[in-house]
This record gives structure tokens, sequence and C-alpha cells, in this order.
């Protein structure tokens, strides 16, 4: 495959913003002139792939760059703090070769309306909900993939929390209880429809937090296309994305959202988008807890609880979203369908539950 080619395959920006969604490009190029990013003139293009932070791609003569901002509609100081995910990326960048640099936080919203921070574009490939059509996903190729996502997984939840100064990203104690608690609230407030597998796994996993791990550096919504593959070596990860929820806390409840993205192809088709883990070659989930465990050494207990758990989050974010699109915050046709993805959640946590297993049903 030629570098042009394998161009095609990154993450899509597109000239035309979204309704609703375009930025002040006069203010944004004088902030950055002011700060010394570029003396010239910028672009504006807006990537069109995902569901939660707006994601943008600034061109000027001294480069390519990121922003971040919060979507419309959002509580930017929950989920999508951008000063935050900033200070996260700039704790990791010395101990974790495998994030962007960030570049510059800004707090005004009297630049574009909410508060952003640019970091460098990484070029590569983003795995998204179709297989490319220019990117031949053999079975071995999969296989490698998988098995580097889940090392990498392993590698971050390795880093010295406390050497690092990691720990002063989260309150690790009484974790796994708080995000319970806070999830289930969080879906009560979100909620538009009646779905009775989330009540019913809101309510198991409400009864069976299990005591909390030794806590590490988590990412939380760790999942393939949150990863950039080399263009040269698709198998290599060269940065992971979308920080925003990392913490410092429980590595199993980390562990077990990766595995509620990680579908399979037994899974309702409504989970297929959010990973190509069901191709052929990709690990099994249960293959994912035997290569973890391998490469940390550490035993991964009560995970039908994590899987459950975190099958109910991922339910809660897409109904958080549906519920921004009901009220017209959002105008984005994506959001639409959502709420199948909601309940198929929810069915699919409450299947590990009745069948005490995550994986091959």
């Amino acid at each position: 495959m030629s570098l042009r080619e394998s161009s095609r395959l990154m993450d899509k920006s597109s000239p035309t913003l979204r309704k609703g969604e375009g930025l002040d490009r006069h203010k944004l190029q004088l902030f950055l002139q002011k700060n010394n990013i570029t003396s010239g003139d910028i672009s504006i293009e807006q990537f069109q792939s995902g569901f939660s932070n707006l994601t943008y791609l600034i061109k000027c003569r001294e480069g390519e760059f990121v922003l971040r901002r919060p979507p419309n509609g959002a509580n930017i100081k929950s989920a999508h703090d951008m000063g935050r995910e900033f200070k996260v990326l700039t704790l990791l960048k010395p101990v974790y070769d495998k994030v962007p640099s960030p570049t510059i936080y800004c707090d005004d919203d009297s630049v574009i309306g909410s508060p952003f921070y640019l970091m460098e574009r990484v070029q590569g490939i983003i795995l998204r909900s179709s297989p490319p059509k220019s990117m031949s996903l053999t079975p071995s190729l999969m296989r490698t993939i998988s098995e580097n996502a889940v090392d990498n997984l392993a590698a971050l939840h390795s880093l010295d929390i406390h050497s690092t100064g990691l720990i002063d990203l989260g309150k690790p104690e009484g974790y796994a209880k708080r995000q319970v608690e806070g999830w289930i609230s969080r879906y009560e407030k979100s909620k538009t429809d009646q779905l009775p597998s989330m009540a019913e796994l809101s309510n198991w996993i409400a009864s069976n937090v299990p005591e909390d791990n030794p806590p590490t550096m988590i990412h939380n919504d760790y999942k393939y296309d949150n990863l950039v593959l080399s263009l040269n070596n698709h198998g290599e990860i060269k940065a992971v994305l979308d920080w925003e929820m990392a913490t410092v806390g429980d590595p199993m409840m980390d562990l077990g959202t990766t595995l509620a993205y990680w579908s399979e192809i037994a899974d309702s088709s409504a989970l297929k988008p959010f990973s190509l883990t069901w191709m052929p070659g990709n690990l099994k989930r249960r293959q994912v807890i035997d290569r973890y465990q391998l490469r940390t050494g550490n035993e991964v207990k009560n995970i039908v609880f994590y899987f459950a758990y975190a099958s109910f989050k991922l339910g809660v974010i897409c109904q958080q979203i549906y519920a921004r699109y009901k009220r017209g915050s959002t105008t984005d046709a994506r959001f639409a369908s959502l709420i199948g993805v909601v309940n198929a959640c929810g069915q699919n946590g409450m299947k590990a539950v009745e069948k005490d297993r995550i994986s091959e049903w």
C-alpha cells in the first residue's frame, strides 16, 4: 500500500463544518498568533468521526494541530473538562510515548465559545466502524493489532502513578462504588425511554460492587478507534487518543470497558460499530483476559461484574448523546438511532450476568 493510499485511511476531516459547530477563524487565528503557535493564516476542518468532544484539524505554515472542545449542550465541568484533559497529556507525555504532544490550553470562552486545547496531529490510520476499503485487514494483521492493543493497555496500567505525579489525577479510594453510583445517576438524569435491560443491569451492578484493586493510570475509553496505527507498519500503535475520561483508579474497571467495546461475531449487530474486534483473527474477549494477565502478572477476578458495569456505562454514554439529540442540542443525524445501541448494551451486560461469562455466547 502506498503512502498516498494509506493517508486516505486516516480519520477523515472535512472543510465543511457541521451546522452549529463552526469556529470563529479570525479570533482563533489571533489567539494562536498571540501565543506564537503560528505567524500566519490558519485553516479549519472538522473531523467527522466521534460522538463526544468536537475535534478539528488546524492547518498553518508551522504544521498541523488538532483542536478539541466540548460538544454543544454538554456539562464541561464533568467529562468534557478540556483543562483536565490537557493536564493528563502533559503528565503522561514524559513517561508514556503513546500520547500526542499537548500544545496549548485556553479557558477563555470569548475565543471560540468554550474552553479548548491544541495538540500535535499524529499521522496514522484509525480503524472506525467499517473496514477501510483500501486496506486489507487480514486475520494475521487483526491478530497483531489485537495483541498490541492489549499489551499497550497493560503497559499503561503498569506506569508508576506516584513517581510520575499521575496520582494527582484521581481519588482511587472507593473508585468502583463511586463510578457505579455516578453512572446510575447519569442514566436516570438522561433517560428518555423505558428500557428493561438497562434497569435490570443498573440494579445488578449496584448490588455486586467488589472491593477496589490497587490503583493504576486508566484511560476509561480504550478501544480501536482511539488508537492511531502506523502508516508504514499497520500493526504498530503510534498513539492513543481521547483522554477525556482518564484518571487514576481500579484497572479492572478500565479492562472491563475495553472488553465491553470488544465486540465478537455473536454479539448484537448494534454493538459491532464499537470496534472491528469481531473480524477474523482478533483475540476473543477471554483471550484478551489471558494476555492481559500474562503481561501484567495480575490475576483478573470478578470479570463478569466489570464487563456488566462497563456495558451499562457504554449504554449511559450513548444515552447521554441521544438525550442531547432529543433536546435539539445537536442536529447530527448519526445520533438518531443510538437508543437501540443503549438497549443492546443493557442486553449484553445482562447476558453476561445470566451466563456467568463474557465471551463466545
